[in-house]
C-alpha cells in the first residue's frame, strides 16, 4: 500500500502527457508520504505507451501503465479505482498541470477532513487564446473552479458538484458506494455524451460523504483555441444536457424520481420558451445564448434520447 494514487486517464495524449508527467516528476513532497502514478491509456491510437516507458525510466514514485480498451473517460477511472494501491485516488487529465505541491496538498487535506469523500481542486484556465468577455458565463462548464481561497463544502442538495479534473476520492468510498454498473461512461467514437464524474459524485453524495473544495490544491488546465468555438461549443453543450437525466437522478430515492423528473421537464420547457422569447433573434450571433439554448433542449430531450439509445439497458 502507499498513501496516494495520482491517476491519469489519456486519450491520444502523447503530446500532452509529457507536460504532466514533468509536472508530477517535479512535486515537491516535504512530509513523509509513499505515493505512485497511474497512467490509464484509454484505447489511443498514437504513442502514448512510448511516452510513460520513457519517463518510467527515471521517475521519483512507481509510474505504472495500463491499457483500458473500453472507450470513455469513465472506464479509464473505473480501471484507476480497480489498479490504485492506495486508499486516496487524485485524477489529472493529460491537459491539467498541477502545482507542485498538489500530491502533497491533497492528502493532507484528506487527513484533515476524515468525512470528505471526494475533494475538489482550485481549476485555473490557461487559455491559448483570451476569451472573450461575453464568454465568460459558459466558462465554468469547461472545468474551471474557482470558488474562493477557502475550503468549502458543496451543498448536495444544491445538485452542483465539481468536474473530475484534479478530484480526489476515497477508494473505499468508490467502492462501496458507486455502482459497478454505471450509466455514463463518457465521451467515446465522437459522441460528446459526458456527465459520468458527475454521476459518481452524485451516488458519493447521497451516500452520506461530503464533498470539499480545496483552494491549495490548485491545477492549470490548459484549454486550447478551438475549444472556445461554435463548432466545439455547441455540441458539447448538446452532450451535457443529453446526460442529464441520469445525472439529476442519480443522487434521489426510487420512489421520488417519477415525481422529480416531470418537475425537471416541466423547468426545462418554462427555461427553453423563456430563453427563446428573450433571444431568438440572437442564437446566429450570440454563442453563449445559442449554447445556453442547447443546453436547455438537450436537457428536456435527455430522458428520451438514453432511453432510446439503450443507455439505461446498458452494463458499464
Amino acid at each position: 500500500m502507499v498513501d496516494f494514487t495520482v491517476a491519469i486517464p489519456t486519450y491520444n495524449g502523447e503530446h500532452r502527457l509529457p507536460e504532466v508527467l514533468e509536472q508530477l516528476r517535479s512535486q515537491i513532497i516535504s512530509a513523509p508520504l509513499s505515493w505512485e502514478v497511474l497512467v490509464i491509456n484509454n484505447n489511443s491510437q498514437d504513442g502514448t505507451a512510448e511516452v510513460v516507458k520513457a519517463f518510467q525510466a527515471n521517475f521519483p514514485c512507481p509510474l505504472r501503465y495500463y491499457l483500458e480498451t473500453r472507450q470513455g473517460a469513465g472506464f479509464a477511472r473505473k480501471r484507476a479505482i480497480e489498479e490504485a494501491g492506495s486508499a486516496l485516488v487524485g485524477f489529472l487529465d493529460d491537459d491539467n498541470l498541477p502545482d507542485l505541491n498538489w500530491v502533497e496538498s491533497a492528502y493532507q487535506f484528506a487527513q484533515q477532513y476524515p468525512k470528505a469523500g471526494a475533494i475538489a481542486s482550485r481549476i485555473q484556465g490557461e487559455f491559448e487564446v483570451e476569451p472573450a468577455a461575453e464568454l465568460k458565463p459558459i466558462l465554468p462548464f469547461l472545468a474551471i473552479t474557482e470558488r474562493g481561497t477557502k475550503p468549502l463544502q458543496y451543498n448536495s442538495s444544491k445538485r452542483v458538484f465539481p468536474p473530475s479534473a484534479g478530484l480526489v476520492v476515497r477508494r473505499s468510498v468508490w467502492l462501496s458506494h458507486v455502482p459497478s454498473h454505471t450509466i455514463l461512461g463518457g465521451r467515446a467514437n465522437g459522441n460528446m455524451l459526458t456527465g459520468e464524474d458527475t454521476e459518481v459524485l452524485a451516488h458519493i453524495a447521497r451516500s452520506g460523504w461530503e464533498i470539499w473544495y480545496n483552494p491549495a490544491m490548485v491545477v492549470k488546465h490548459k484549454i486550447p483555441a478551438w475549444r472556445l468555438e461554435r463548432d466545439y461549443l455547441i455540441p458539447f453543450f448538446r452532450g451535457i444536457g443529453l446526460s442529464r437525466c441520469v445525472t439529476r437522478m442519480s443522487g434521489i430515492k426510487p420512489w421520488q424520481r417519477s415525481v422529480m423528473l416531470l418537475a425537471y421537464l416541466m423547468n426545462d420547457l418554462r427555461k427553453i420558451i423563456e430563453h427563446w422569447l428573450k433571444y431568438h433573434h440572437q442564437f446566429k450571433t450570440n454563442l453563449v445564448a445559442a449554447c445556453q439554448m442547447e443546453l436547455f433542449m438537450s436537457s428536456l430531450w435527455s430522458p428520451f434520447y438514453l432511453w432510446k439509445m439503450g443507455y439505461f439497458n446498458q452494463s458499464k
